[in-house]
């Protein structure tokens, strides 16, 4: 009878770890569906002779439109990145520009997937310089629509000149 009893709790305990087991995927996989959900991060715009705007934005990527690219996704899985949208910093700068009433525009380049930032707040890189994109103080290695960014990251545009 006790090894019966034995038995029984040691099957028991082995469908449980099995049903354990089999629900961690469907945990994995509901927080890989919310990875665009919205991040807050501090950007900082730097024109040539200072600060162009410094604060926290609440973002996500999406679809964004400029007077010279037009409208395009831009959330993380432009140029195959990443396989499902994140936030990215030209999303953040976009979010920025339309919660503080500020103007950007940007060239899109198709080969890129991606846009290039030409001009914040009427400051242009012109043929001299360029806006660089920086993550927690690194340069982004892909474009501005590409790169995943997370709660807490420090998104920086910098006037550079070349």
């Amino acid at each position: 009878m006790r090894s019966m009893l034995i038995r029984r709790t040691a099957v028991t305990a082995a469908a449980l770890g099995l049903a354990l087991t089999a629900a961690a995927p469907a945990v994995a996989h509901t927080t890989a569906a919310r990875t665009n959900a919205p991040v807050l991060v501090r950007l900082t715009v730097q024109g040539p002779d200072g600060n162009l705007f410094k604060g926290l934005v609440l973002t996500k990527g999406h679809e964004v439109t400029t007077a010279t690219g037009g409208t395009h996704k831009c959330d993380g899985t432009n140029g195959a990145q990443n396989p499902s949208p994140v936030p990215t910093p030209t999303a953040a700068l976009d979010d920025a520009a339309r919660q503080r009433h500020f103007g950007w525009d940007g060239t899109w380049y198709a080969s890129f997937d991606d846009f290039s930032v030409d001009t914040v707040k009427n400051v242009s890189g012109g043929g001299t310089a360029y806006w660089n994109i920086s993550v927690n103080g690194a340069s982004t290695p892909v474009g501005g629509c590409q790169f995943k960014i997370k709660t807490g990251d420090e998104v920086a545009f910098t006037w550079t000149s070349f």
